[in-house]
């Protein structure tokens, strides 16, 4: 596997959670605005990891990930889910306070340090968002999903995954009784909000958070 830095890691964590969970592959100009650097900062990166085999890309195209960037980034995600995982379980963490912490340890942490953790917690397949965690060789576990703001009135699913993206979300869903593995169904939607049924009660989400839940098709 190419020898890369923490910021190569972070541009490879970052391409690979654009395509995730939908089809578009992410350009330039969005990977400047997800790691807050100049374009001219992603210019030269992107120069940089092309030649060194871990993206594809054409002059003002999308960048893609190369079989090796991709095994690169998904031991990149492995180390941050892990981690989101252990300062949850075993350190206390609220799931609202751990994606920062993770940021900065998964680049600090060595390869026996973390094999220890994912043993110490049972081996987990998701992180404490709903998130898969990649196996040692890249194994995923996944399973359809539509976002709730786009599933239609009616529909019913277990929530598979939240965004932990907004911190504020996480703590307004927390609230609310809404966390992966809730089941819910949707009562009703508009411009403003999604209602659904969770555990009993009716909630109203906002857009922006249905926005960040992902439940089984």
């Amino acid at each position: 596997m190419p020898a890369t830095s923490p910021a190569i890691e972070d541009y490879l964590k970052t391409v690979y959670a654009h395509t995730e969970w939908q089809p578009d592959p992410i350009t330039p100009k969005v990977l400047a605005d997800r790691l807050g650097v100049a374009p001219s900062s992603v210019t030269e990166m992107v120069k940089k990891m092309a030649a060194a085999g871990l993206v594809s890309h054409v002059p003002y195209g999308a960048v893609r990930l190369t079989d090796a960037g991709l095994a690169r980034a998904l031991a990149v995600v492995r180390r941050h889910r892990l981690i989101e995982t252990w300062l949850v379980q075993e350190m206390g963490y609220g799931w609202d306070e751990v994606h920062d912490e993770a940021e900065v340890l998964e680049h600090a942490i060595s390869d026996r340090l973390l094999e220890a953790i994912d043993a110490r917690l049972g081996r987990p397949v998701r992180d404490p968002h709903g998130d898969a965690i990649p196996g040692a060789d890249g194994t995923l576990v996944t399973e359809p999903a539509v976002r709730l703001d786009e599933a239609p009135v009616g529909h019913t699913g277990r929530v598979i995954r939240i965004s932990d993206r907004d911190p504020a979300v996480l703590r307004e869903l927390e609230e609310a009784g809404v966390g992966p593995g809730s089941e819910l169904a949707v009562d009703a939607a508009d411009a403003a909000s999604v209602a659904v049924a969770v555990a009993g009660y009716t909630r109203a989400i906002a857009r922006d958070a249905a926005a960040a839940i992902w439940v089984t098709a």
